[in-house]
C-alpha cells in the first residue's frame, strides 16, 4: 500500500511539472585521464574539456593526472569503476600493468570511453589500448599494426601497403562529412560542416575490430595533405564498453591556442559522443549554432550561447 502511494505521488508530481530534483536525470560521473604530452598543452586542453562537459549540466568531471615524465607511473592507478565515463587526453608513457588491467576490465564490463586528438598516439605497445582506440598514429606503428583506413571511390579502403602511421600538415580549417547521419551521435546534425583551424591527422592505421567510422575530412594535397578522405570521428565496441574517438581538439602551449576546442562542432560532437559512450543514447537537442558547410561557429567560453537550442 505504501509503495502504491509513493508511485501515485510521483505520477502526480510528474504530470504537474513538479517532479523533485532527486528524480531528475542523473549526471554522468566522468574522469579525465591526462598528463605527459610533449606536443600539446594537456593542462589547458583538459580544463577546456572539463568546462565543455560540465557547462552542459550533463556531467560531473574529475581530472586525474599521471606523474611527470620521470615520475613513478605505478602511482597512477585510478578507481575507474567510480565513473560512468573516462575521457583520455594523454600523450605519455604507457600505464603500468595493474592500471592497464583495471582499465581493460572497466571498459569490457561496460565503461564508456572518449579518446581526444593526440591520445591516439601514445601506448602503442599496449595491445588492448590499440584495440580500444581503433586507429593509431606515430610512435612505432607501421604495417604490423594493421592497414591504413580512408574513404575513396565511395567506399572505405583498407590499405595494407607498408609505411609508418601518422602525419599532419600545418593547421588549417577543414570540412567534416558524416557517413552515418542516423547514428545517435550525429542524428539531426548537418551532414557537412566546417571545423575551425586544427591539426588534421592523416595516415592512421587500424588494429581494431568492431569499429564504425562516422565522419571523414579531405586532407587537401594543395595544403601538403595526404590527398585522402581521412577518418575524423569513429566508434569502437570493446566488450560491453563503448568508445568514441575524435581527432579534433588540438591545444597549443598557451590559452590563446585552444581555438580548435572553441569550435562549436568540436564541442557538440564531443558532448554527444561522451553521452553515447556512457549511456548508449543521446538526449541532447540539435543546437541552433552548429556550423554548416562554409560556416564556422565558435563557443569561446566553452558553453552554448543562450539561443543555442
Amino acid at each position: 500500500m505504501r509503495l502504491n502511494y509513493i508511485l501515485l505521488c510521483a505520477v502526480f508530481l510528474f504530470l504537474t511539472g513538479n517532479l523533485p530534483a532527486v528524480m531528475a536525470q542523473k549526471k554522468i560521473r566522468t574522469m579525465i585521464a591526462t598528463g605527459q604530452d610533449g606536443s600539446h598543452w594537456w593542462q589547458g586542453g583538459s580544463d577546456a574539456i572539463k568546462m565543455i562537459l560540465e557547462n552542459s549540466e550533463l556531467f560531473t568531471v574529475d581530472i586525474l593526472t599521471t606523474p611527470d615524465w620521470d615520475g613513478d607511473m605505478s602511482l597512477f592507478n585510478p578507481d575507474f569503476k567510480k565513473y560512468d565515463l573516462v575521457v583520455i587526453n594523454y600523450g605519455g608513457h604507457t600505464w603500468v600493468e595493474k592500471t592497464r588491467k583495471n582499465f581493460e576490465k572497466y571498459v569490457s564490463e561496460g565503461g564508456g570511453v572518449v579518446v581526444v586528438h593526440s591520445s591516439v598516439v601514445p601506448m602503442d605497445d599496449w595491445k588492448e589500448y590499440n584495440e580500444m582506440i581503433g586507429l593509431g598514429a606515430w610512435n612505432q606503428r607501421n604495417e604490423k599494426a594493421g592497414p591504413y583506413v580512408y574513404w575513396q571511390d565511395d567506399r572505405f579502403v583498407y590499405d595494407y601497403s607498408p609505411g609508418w602511421a601518422g602525419y599532419h600538415a600545418l593547421q588549417h580549417p577543414f570540412t567534416i562529412t558524416h557517413w552515418n547521419p542516423e547514428h545517435p551521435i550525429l542524428k539531426g546534425l548537418p551532414v557537412v560542416w566546417d571545423h575551425f583551424k586544427d591539426e588534421l591527422y592523416a595516415k592512421l592505421r587500424r588494429p581494431a575490430k568492431n569499429m564504425e567510422i562516422l565522419a571523414t575530412t579531405y586532407d587537401d594535397p594543395a595544403l601538403a595533405g595526404s590527398g585522402r578522405h581521412e577518418p575524423m570521428l569513429w566508434t569502437v565496441n570493446y566488450g560491453k564498453g563503448k568508445v568514441f574517438v575524435t581527432l579534433m581538439g588540438h591545444a597549443g602551449n598557451d590559452p590563446e591556442l585552444r581555438y580548435a576546442m572553441e569550435c562549436t562542432g568540436f564541442q557538440v560532437t564531443l558532448l554527444r559522443g561522451a553521452e553515447w559512450a556512457a549511456t548508449g543514447q543521446v538526449t541532447q537537442e540539435v543546437p541552433k549554432d552548429f556550423p554548416s558547410a562554409g560556416v564556422i561557429t565558435l563557443r569561446k567560453d566553452f558553453k552554448a550561447p543562450f539561443h543555442a537550442h
